[in-house]
């Protein structure tokens, strides 16, 4: 009893800083449980024993907190330009229309669903099915990737083309945004041979060596649009105006449940990844549908693929956060699954309760600081961070990473093909054919 209720105020105090963490753009789940890590070694090092029993709901709660709640920063702050209105995601739309709002409320809703659809399922099912559907999907994982890498290339077919040109002219306005999305994939991936065969990253900091590439990609991009675009934030209501019935949400949370587990299962596979391959899977077309599909897909990618590591006799090793738990304790019971169950069970619930109040504060600070003030911060932050943990190599990743990652924000092409940093240089290396690659490459 005593071990459960430590269990339960850590999981508590865990969530609360988790959501208040995940609010931050820029900031990763796993740079803070690196930290977290790293303190805890620290501590043993100075003959302090390890805590499993604390660390392992703080960074499960943790994990979970950052899944349901980072939708807030992904929606409200990553603002599009008003000429790109109408091809960005339905979160920025929603943002636009002065109802971020919904938007996030929506997703939330979705996240939840999904950790309901992933509590009742594992619980019930993971410790049976689990190692049999490890056991059959093993061998067969490398040409599983290269199939989801196929499907995302042939899904970035010509665009345009039909705009009266002809010859060269109706060539070149069809593969405008296509041409830049296969180029950034393919240097994305060469920046990922890189990282894997010869990071120039420090050993001490290698436990981030993929850090700096992640912010590049993704966060610096959008951060820089936001200040040289100067775009109006229109005032935001906190108002439900579609009123989305249950069908809605459980539509887009079973589309989203469903990729979300395929990503949590597939290694390398990302939650958006998995969420893509749901919405094309299941012919998404709503926004509300496709916001709560995003927040299933999200919620069960993180807390799914930490989940199935406490599965007993299967211990899959799925993301960052089972790496690290790993490092700290190994789960042999079933004890160690169901406290693991109640940790996201319980994380949940309560994350989703911060969500609302955590949403109505950060529409506040945007409505007394501007857009660009909250940008230019951010990126200081997330500049800082990378220098704080990787240093100077870091920086440099940095800005190669940043130049591949204007490409689909500059030529509005899929971001998506960014993950080709991981999922090209896997692959490789699941096809047996990694090391050779990186041989004519000049990686060895």
């Amino acid at each position: 009893m005593e071990q459960a209720i430590v269990v339960a105020v850590v999981t508590i105090a865990g969530t609360l800083v988790g959501a208040v963490l995940a609010c931050v753009p820029g900031l990763h789940v796993y740079n803070i449980m690196a930290l977290v890590v790293l303190a805890s070694h620290w501590l043993a090092s100075t003959g302090t024993p390890s805590q499993a029993e604390i660390l392992v709901p703080l960074l499960i709660s943790l994990t979970v907190a950052w899944a349901m709640v980072n939708t807030i920063p992904s929606t409200l702050l990553a603002a599009p330009d008003e000429s790109a209105l109408f091809t960005v995601l339905p979160g920025q739309k929603f943002l636009m229309m002065g109802r971020g709002y919904e938007g996030t409320m929506i997703t939330g809703a979705g996240g939840l669903v999904g950790a309901i659809l992933l509590v009742v399922g594992a619980g019930c099912f993971a410790p049976k099915l689990l190692p049999t559907l490890t056991a059959v999907f093993r061998p067969h994982t490398h040409w599983v990737l290269w199939t989801v890498i196929c499907f995302m290339l042939m899904s970035e077919w010509p665009k345009g083309g039909r705009l009266g040109y002809a010859g060269w002219k109706m060539f070149f306005d069809g593969w405008k945004h296509t041409g830049p999305g296969l180029v950034t994939f393919l240097l994305a991936g060469l920046l990922g041979f890189v990282l894997l065969y010869r990071s120039p990253i420090a050993a001490e900091s290698a436990f981030q060596n993929l850090m700096p590439a992640f912010v590049g990609l993704f966060t610096i991009p959008w951060l820089l649009l936001n200040l040289v675009s100067g775009i109006q934030i229109p005032h935001q209501r906190f108002t439900i105006e579609s009123s989305p019935d249950r069908f809605v949400i459980l539509q887009g949370a079973f589309a989203g449940g469903f990729g979300g587990a395929f990503a949590a299962f597939f290694p390398v596979i990302t939650g958006g990844v998995g969420g893509f391959l749901a919405g094309h899977a299941t012919a998404l077309r709503d926004d509300r549908v496709f916001l709560a599909s995003q927040g299933a897909s999200k919620f069960i990618y993180y807390a799914g693929g930490l989940l199935f590591f406490f599965v007993p006799g299967v211990h899959l090793t799925r993301g960052g956060a089972a790496w690290m738990i790993k490092g700290l304790h190994v789960p042999h019971t079933y004890a160690d699954f169901y406290m693991a169950l109640a940790c996201v069970a319980l994380a949940a619930a309560l994350s989703f309760l911060l969500l609302g109040p955590l949403t109505r504060a950060t529409i506040a600070l945007m409505q007394r600081v501007s857009y660009r003030r909250i940008s230019l911060i951010a990126l200081l932050f997330a500049v800082g961070l990378v220098f704080y943990v990787t240093g100077f190599a870091g920086l440099y990743i940095l800005i190669v990473a940043t130049g591949i990652g204007l490409l689909p924000v500059l030529y509005g092409s899929r971001r998506m093909n960014c993950l080709s940093v991981i999922l090209l240089p896997m692959a490789c290396n699941m096809s047996g054919v990694g090391s050779t690659i990186a041989g004519w490459l000049g990686l060895l």
